[in-house]
């Protein structure tokens, strides 16, 4: 997991293959004003979502990862205070794995909760298991998936 704000950018590319091109979406000058959807970047290999979401409070929510996918939220607008654990340590899983959706839900609590505020981003690998949309007010984001 990694948490940093936009202007830094530039230092995670050689993490991976399709990080450069993700980061280059995520700095479009005209980000914030993308209508909410699907942007494809490179198909299914990477691919970009805006969405304008009502926050949750933590209780009604559940940990997530993914096997397929790294996850780049990205927030531009109100406050996410999304919640991380070790996947390896998520000991309460709530349904089988999803292929098709890529996601695995768990009941266990994060460890930990990062408060990211516009212009921030957190990477999630399939390692991190993460509880994101916890906000008393509407969140606008960009999550960028990145095949691994």
């Amino acid at each position: 997991m990694i948490l940093d704000v936009l202007e830094n950018a530039y230092r995670y590319a050689a993490l991976n293959k399709g990080f450069a091109q993700a980061f280059e979406f995520l700095l479009r000058p005209d980000l914030k004003g993308l209508p909410v959807g699907r942007y494809e970047l490179d198909g299914e290999r990477i691919y970009a979502m805006v969405s304008k979401d009502p926050g949750r409070k933590k209780e009604d929510a559940q940990l997530e990862a993914h096997q397929r996918y790294i996850d780049i939220q990205l927030v531009l607008a109100g406050t996410d205070d999304m919640g991380w654990k070790p996947g390896s340590l998520c000991k309460r899983p709530s349904g089988e794995y999803d292929r098709q959706k890529d996601m695995q839900f768990f009941a266990d609590k994060p460890d930990a909760w990062l408060s990211t505020k516009s212009g921030a981003f957190a990477i999630f690998f399939p390692e991190d298991a993460h509880m994101p949309l916890i906000s008393p007010g509407q969140i606008h984001k960009v999550v960028v998936k990145v095949a691994v």
